[in-house]
């Protein structure tokens, strides 16, 4: 089975998102995928809901935002009224995850935690039943472009041990410096959900990439 493609609109063209995503679609990405920033939680400050809900129409792929904002909390429920499918909270950004995650469910949404490059698997461990993602961060957040920091692949392998020894369907997703070198120990290590942004909207013949990618696993 191929693994999920989910090109981050971070690197896209802002003043054409919706063509973006169009393109993107037409090049077979499975997902789509908004990082959200508030210049708090996080220095850079990127889109709110008011984007994605002029984005839903013009796309049948799924939307998943991941929200790297303080208090994700106070924000979940814009986000899914707007029509995203899934969200995604910072461990590290809110004092109350099981109450947020029940939230995001409660409102229609499936639920999704982000666990920055020094925050450890553990975290989850009380969590597990409310998850349909872990996103696995392989950069710090708050900025595209970044080099892929190596020493996640052992939490990355760990996830997808848990996910697999629970008999769970929650997706495992990888963020940060994905590209052609780097994309298959990433792979190996059991993701099913690759987010690439620079390597999709900024490369030379970076459209190809989404479908490199979803067949890599075939030639692993």
């Amino acid at each position: 089975m191929s693994v999920k493609v989910a090109p981050s609109l971070l690197s896209a063209d802002f003043s054409n998102l919706r063509e973006e995503v169009r393109r993107i679609e037409a090049n077979g990405a499975d997902w789509v995928h908004l990082d959200v920033m508030d210049g708090h939680f996080v220095p850079s400050i990127t889109i709110g809901p008011v984007v994605a809900q002029s984005l839903r129409p013009h796309t049948k792929l799924f939307m998943d935002a991941h929200l790297m904002v303080s208090e994700p909390e106070d924000h979940c429920k814009q986000f899914i009224d707007a029509g995203v499918n899934l969200v995604t909270v910072q461990a590290e950004a809110t004092a109350h995850l099981d109450r947020v995650l029940r939230k995001i469910k409660k409102g229609g949404a499936k639920a999704g935690v982000a666990l920055n490059p020094a925050t450890p698997a553990s975290i989850l461990e009380y969590i597990w039943p409310l998850l349909d993602l872990v996103l696995v961060m392989s950069v710090n957040p708050g900025a595209g472009g970044q080099a892929f920091i190596p020493e996640v692949l052992p939490k990355i392998e760990y996830i997808a041990g848990q996910i697999r020894s629970r008999n769970l369907a929650t997706e495992l997703q990888v963020d940060g410096g994905i590209n052609h070198e780097t994309a298959s120990a990433i792979i190996k290590a059991g993701a099913s959900v690759l987010v690439a942004g620079s390597a999709v909207f900024k490369a030379e013949n970076g459209m190809a990439l989404i479908g490199d990618l979803k067949n890599m696993q075939n030639v692993l």
